[in-house]
């Protein structure tokens, strides 16, 4: 009972947000039949660009390595075969950040698909090199699984001036969008996978102090995690964080003011904070590449929405496209569907069809009723400050908005553009519906053009 009753730990700012959680909360993860097919995005991370490695004919393994970098190094990570089958094409198909990118389409052989294997050999992350553990974390295509897609290896190899100055692991399953459990269902499922990623990410940077940061409405799973913690001997190192129940507390800038009282400075990253962030599902994919050999290739994620008469958490190849999997186990109800998310409601991306493949950074996809969304018609800005008011970063929305409205980029720089993490709590707040969150992503974009 004592570790329940502990500090909740909080930022300021911020949202109280409906969760809507309960449709699939304690739910455990079902394991989603393997489709006849998988569309295997090339890059599916936060990087440089990785070209196929495959041609079509080619039969794959599933976990072989079917794109990568031309010269792997810092800021890529491979992809890989998530079923066993043929390539039957490469070509553009749409994505879920709603752009088009290079894809492998694969056709899964029935009898093969899941058992057909090409893992890599398990690898003893306690007596391995810190080169060879980091090349492990890379070889697998572990990228950031929360939604952001950074690779997971880069976190874990900071700048020499920096390492010394990091002393602060952080494992989020805060979870603060809407609607998505599948952190929960990770730590639920694989406790022991999420300290064994801890405890490989503390060995390769050296770190000695880890916190597993969580919103005070799981905090039920407290027990579970500690008593994980406390199997593998780490209750020195390792503690749980509880936060309350605020959006979007899961933010690493968000979770790090939360639990250890500092601030990442404007442009700068969490290394600058003393601290590296990695999110739940990420650490259990690290621990199962070092104690499996297994690249991420499936993904859990949470499909809810009205429009999903029976929500669930569920697990399935990356590549998969939802509507190509079997009625009875994807029950959607397209009569009422009027708007897909990729991603949660507040940082989603909103998608036209539903013919996008699952890829290593969807945490969920959230299927809307008229009656769980809007399309209101934008007004003008009536200066009312509420996005001032309720932004976490501390920002000018509404000045951002100006700038960019009248095409001052500097300007909207100034402001806070770049320092914008895109949660939508200005737009949530907006009683003149600006759509502020897009309008702030098309400015980055042009800001990074205009740089480039």
């Amino acid at each position: 009972m004592e570790s329940v009753k502990r500090k909740i730990k909080t930022f300021k700012r911020g949202l109280l947000l409906p969760m809507r959680k309960s449709a699939t909360e304690g739910k455990a993860v079902e394991t989603a039949p393997v489709p006849k097919q998988v569309v295997i995005p090339v890059n599916q991370h936060f990087g440089a660009p990785n070209q196929a490695l495959v041609t079509v004919g080619d039969y794959v393994k599933r976990g072989q390595k079917i794109a990568d970098a031309a010269k792997p190094g810092s800021m890529t990570v491979p992809v890989h075969a998530s079923a066993a089958g043929v390539v039957k094409k490469i070509e553009m198909h749409l994505q879920s950040n709603n752009t088009l990118g290079l894809c492998v389409f694969v056709e899964s052989d029935p009898e093969k698909a899941e058992s057909d294997t090409d893992f890599m050999p398990p690898l003893d992350p306690q007596t391995a090199s810190k080169e060879d553990c980091l090349a492990r974390v890379r070889e697998a295509g572990v990228v950031g699984m929360g939604g952001a897609g950074f690779p997971s290896y880069v976190k874990l190899s900071p700048p020499t001036e920096k390492l010394g100055k990091i002393d602060t692991i952080i494992a989020d399953g805060a979870e603060c969008e809407p609607y998505l459990t599948t952190d929960e269902a990770t730590m639920t499922e694989k406790p022991h996978r999420v300290v064994q990623g801890l405890a490989i990410s503390m060995r390769i940077t050296g770190v000695k102090r880890a916190i597993i940061g969580m919103e005070d409405n799981k905090k039920s799973l407290i027990p579970i995690m500690e008593r994980e913690i406390r199997l593998a001997g780490l209750e020195d190192a390792i503690t749980v964080g509880l936060c309350r129940t605020r959006y979007p507390q899961g933010g690493e800038k968000m979770l790090i003011t939360a639990l250890t009282g500092r601030e990442v400075p404007s442009g700068g990253l969490p290394m600058d904070a003393g601290c590296i962030v990695q999110n739940v599902g990420s650490l259990a994919t690290i621990a199962e590449a070092f104690y499996l050999g297994k690249p991420l290739i499936d993904r859990d994620l949470t499909v809810s929405g009205g429009a999903c008469r029976i929500p669930k958490n569920i697990r399935v190849p990356i590549g998969t496209i939802l509507m190509d999997l079997p009625e009875e186990f994807m029950k959607i109800d397209y009569h009422s569907l009027k708007k897909i998310l990729f991603g949660g409601p507040m940082m989603g991306v909103s998608m036209a069809t539903m013919d996008v493949p699952i890829q290593k950074n969807t945490s969920g996809v959230v299927l809307m009723t008229a009656a769980e969304t809007t399309s209101d018609v934008e007004g003008p800005c009536i200066h009312c400050s509420r996005c001032i008011r309720n932004c976490p970063c501390r920002l000018s929305p509404a000045l951002m908005n100006i700038a960019l409205e009248s095409g001052d980029l500097d300007s909207a720089v100034m402001a806070g553009l770049m320092d914008c993490m895109e949660c939508g709590s200005c737009a949530y707040m907006c009683p003149a519906r600006i759509k502020l969150v897009q309008r702030f992503r098309v400015g980055k974009q042009l800001m990074r053009r205009r740089q480039k």
